[in-house]
């Protein structure tokens, strides 16, 4: 195989609070010591980047001691919690930012897309920094004019391409952003959450340009997500971030299934035996045909108030115990309110999925920042019907639509 990225012992250590080590004298030292290829002797043990927990020291362990390798042509999904380490392994990979400790050896230019606005400058116009980053990739002036209309035509933006890329809109600027990283000539393209900006059309657009690049043109993508679909749909490696620590690279099925897993903690079933949630059950289960929205509701009683803003997440899995569907109101930055002593009826929908004929069930998981506190799994909760063959043509007319899940909360 052609190893194309490899990380060995990759650690990267932040101070808490403050920028720089606090004296003159400890800086000198640190860049003494860096220039000539040792170790920081300033170098502190610090502790577990665990963002939930109050911890004794100023330092903190972003990343600690990453292995892994990544080949040619392989679409890499990073996942996990908020503050697990993910954008800062992407920023140390694009070179942003440099390690603490630890060696990366990579093979091919680096496109990255890490937030809006990433590499390009606000008083330059779109076409302007087009050429900019082109350039700054090493490709030559008319190596970028031969992809210029093709990077414009994807974006969707040409009316505004001379137009100084400040007076864009969060959306236009990740559309030309992610068209100029995906069309120019690099071996490696990384990706961070920053196309949940766009809308959904461009959203789907994007992960099928991903896919292209890496089986078609044999490029390789790193891309981390919340959206456990999208990395399902995209990659076939994955690795999961824990409090800065990472697990091996596993098939993409693998590595989802353990982060789903990672919700169900002791804490989590003894809470569900507390009473904080009476489960009131599905109010109705229905029969579907492949090309119709789904609607699915179900009640509850809280015994419980709850201070923090309370999300939801869906898993949708099929006769075979497989996870077709998976979203969390967190994803719309929908949040609850639970009061105690309180009913509540839950609507989710979801347009048109045009899934295949059989039974389907429903996981649900209520959490806080602090982590889940109730969960419900495998009620089932619809059926699709088999089509006739008049309605086939119109199920495989439509089969290419998005996935949009809709969540609305009813107080009793």
């Amino acid at each position: 195989m052609n190893t194309v990225i490899r990380v060995e012992k990759l650690s990267k250590q932040y101070r808490l609070g403050l920028v720089n080590s606090g004296t003159m004298r400890d800086d000198f030292t640190r860049w003494w010591n860096n220039i000539r290829g040792k170790e920081n002797p300033l170098l502190k043990i610090g502790e577990t980047n665990d963002r939930t927990q109050k911890g004794e020291s100023n330092y903190v362990w972003a990343l600690k001691d990453i292995n892994f390798e990544v080949q040619q042509g392989d679409v890499l999904g990073i996942i996990g919690r908020n503050g697990a380490g993910k954008s800062t392994l992407l920023k140390i990979l694009s070179k942003v930012t440099a390690p603490t400790t630890g060696i990366i050896k990579t093979k091919g230019r680096i496109a990255s897309l890490l937030e809006v606005g990433t590499g390009f400058h606000p008083e330059l116009t779109g076409r302007e920094n087009i050429f900019l980053n082109g350039a700054i990739l090493g490709m030559r002036r008319q190596e970028i004019k031969n992809k210029f209309d093709e990077i414009v035509a994807f974006a969707g933006i040409e009316r505004y391409i001379d137009t100084p890329v400040k007076r864009y809109s969060s959306g236009m600027y990740v559309r030309l952003a992610f068209a100029v990283a995906a069309h120019l000539e690099s071996e490696i393209l990384i990706i961070d959450e920053v196309l949940a900006v766009g809308d959904v059309e461009f959203q789907k657009k994007c992960l099928g340009k991903m896919k292209d690049v890496s089986t078609k043109e044999g490029r390789t993508v790193l891309f981390v997500s919340h959206n456990i679909q999208a990395v399902s749909a995209l990659c076939n490696k994955g690795i999961l971030l824990a409090n800065g620590l990472s697990s091996e690279v596993e098939d993409i099925k693998e590595i989802i299934n353990t982060y789903l897993d990672s919700f169900q903690q002791n804490q989590m079933l003894l809470l569900k035996d507390t009473q904080q949630i009476i489960w009131h059950g599905i109010k109705n289960v229905n029969t579907y045909t492949p090309y119709d929205d789904i609607t699915i509701s179900f009640a509850f009683y809280s015994a419980h108030e709850f201070t923090q803003p309370v999300f939801i997440d869906f898993a949708i899995s099929n006769s075979k115990e497989e996870m077709i569907i998976h979203s969390r109101s967190e994803f719309i930055n929908k949040s609850f309110t639970i009061f105690k002593d309180t009913n509540y009826e839950v609507e989710y929908k979801i347009q048109k999925p045009y899934l295949a004929p059989g039974d389907y069930s429903l996981t649900i998981y209520f959490y806080t920042s602090d982590g889940p506190f109730y969960w419900a799994e495998k009620i089932k909760v619809f059926r699709i019907s088999a089509l006739g063959k008049d309605n086939m043509a119109h199920y495989l007319k439509g089969i290419k639509s998005v996935i949009v899940p809709e969540f609305n909360i009813l107080i009793n």
